[in-house]
C-alpha cells in the first residue's frame, strides 16, 4: 500500500514516515501545495494524508486535484485546527476521515486501516478469489486454508491484483504503485516478471490456480474468466 503524506512540518512528517513504513507501507512526502498538487497529479496512491494548513495554500484545495487523478485513493485530513467547520468543509469535499493534531501514530494506523477496508474492501480484513483468502490486517495469505509464505513484494504485488482482478495492469503501473517515483530511473521491468513468477509457483505448490495471466506487450491481468 502506497501513502502520500502532504505535511509541512519536519518532525512530524518524519516521524509518521517512519512509523508507516515499519507498518509496512511505502510512503512518500511534499511538504508543499504544489509539491503535494504535482505528486497528486502524476502517481497514484492508496492514501493521501493531507494537511490543511501548507506555507502556499490551503490544503482543502488539494481535494479536487485528488478526486481528479486519484479518484481511488481514501483521503484523511491531518490539521491543527479543530473547528467544526474545517471537518465538514473536508468531509462535504470528499476526504473519508479527519484527525486533529496532536494524534497517536498508532491512531492514525487505525485510521488509515479503516479506510482501506471501507474503500476497497467493503469493509472486511479479509478478502476472498476463489481458493484464495487475504488478511490485511495479519497480511497473510492462505489457499484452501494453508499459509503461504509470500515476500513483503510478493505480498504486495499480489494485493494488488485482487483488487483490480479482471483489469489489465501493466508493468509500469505494477511498478509504480509498489516502488516510489524514482521507479522512471530503472532500466526494465524484469523484477516484476521474477515476482510474479514466485507467486504462481507458491500458490499452485498448495493447489491452486494460477490466475496472472500474461497480455503480452502489456502486462498482467488477474482474472478467473
Amino acid at each position: 500500500m502506497k501513502i502520500l503524506i502532504v505535511e509541512d512540518e519536519p518532525g512530524l512528517q518524519t516521524a509518521m514516515c517512519s512509523f508507516l513504513e515499519k507498518e509496512d507501507y511505502i510512503c512518500e512526502s511534499a511538504n508543499s501545495f504544489q509539491k503535494a498538487n504535482e505528486k497528486i497529479s502524476l502517481y497514484e496512491y492508496d492514501i493521501i494524508l493531507l494537511d490543511i494548513t501548507l506555507p502556499d495554500g490551503n490544503g482543502l484545495g488539494l481535494i479536487e486535484t485528488v478526486k481528479a487523478h486519484n479518484p481511488m485513493s481514501g483521503l484523511i485530513i491531518i490539521s491543527a485546527k479543530n473547528s467544526l467547520d474545517d471537518k465538514i468543509n473536508g468531509l462535504d469535499l470528499g476526504a473519508d476521515d479527519y484527525l486533529t493534531k496532536p494524534f497517536q501514530l498508532s491512531e492514525l494506523n487505525s485510521r488509515i486501516k479503516a479506510v482501506i477496508r471501507r474503500r476497497q474492501f467493503g469493509g472486511s480484513k479479509l478478502i476472498r478469489f476463489n481458493e484464495i483468502s487475504v488478511d490485511t490486517d495479519s497480511k497473510s495469505v492462505h489457499v484452501h486454508g494453508q499459509e503461504i509464505r509470500l515476500t513483503k513484494k510478493e505480498y504486495d504485488i499480489l494485493l494488488f491484483f485482487i483488487i483490480n482482478k479482471n483489469r489489465v495492469l501493466t508493468k509500469a503501473a505494477i511498478a509504480e504503485h509498489l516502488w516510489e517515483d524514482n521507479i522512471d530511473m530503472a532500466d526494465n521491468y524484469d523484477f516484476i516478471y521474477i515476482h510474479v513468477n514466485n507467486i504462481r509457483k507458491k500458490i499452485e505448490s498448495f493447489g491452486g490456480t494460477d490466475y496472472l495471466k500474461t497480455i503480452y506487450g502489456m502486462g498482467y491481468k488477474f482474472t478467473d474468466r
